[in-house]
């Protein structure tokens, strides 16, 4: 049993990416392709699937690097945990280094990018902060 499904998310990113790898496989859940819907519209990965052909389905995240084989993400990291909830009110949302970072919130409109937030007008607890 998995005690936190988006850490463990992150950390399959974030281990990919350390390994070079073009791709990751997560085990799906509705959470987890928000926000990897939200990385690919940041521009932090380049793309994602859905596969069902097995007994669970299971979603393939696809890497993005720049033309020196660097990644693109530097730096991916659970900011709320199952035990310490984070939560940001409309007003405390501000840019995260100078706006380079991207905070993605889970609010009562559902799972969104901070900037997209700050838009909106609405707070929500915050997942994970990725630059």
């Amino acid at each position: 049993m998995m005690t936190d499904p988006i850490a463990d998310l992150l950390t399959r990113i974030r281990n990919g990416l350390t390994a070079s790898h073009m791709h990751v496989d997560v085990p799906m859940s509705k959470i987890k392709l928000e926000i990897v819907k939200i990385l690919e519209q940041e521009g932090f990965v380049s793309s994602h699937e859905l596969l069902t052909d097995e007994k669970f389905p299971v979603l393939r995240v696809h890497l993005k690097y720049d033309s020196r084989r660097k990644s693109v993400i530097r730096s991916i990291k659970r900011v709320s945990t199952p035990g310490l909830r984070v939560y940001r009110g409309a007003g405390e949302l501000r840019p995260v280094r100078s706006g380079l970072a991207t905070l993605v919130l889970t609010t009562s409109q559902g799972v969104m990018s901070d900037r997209e937030a700050r838009r909106r007008r609405i707070g929500g607890e915050v997942l994970c902060q990725v630059y």
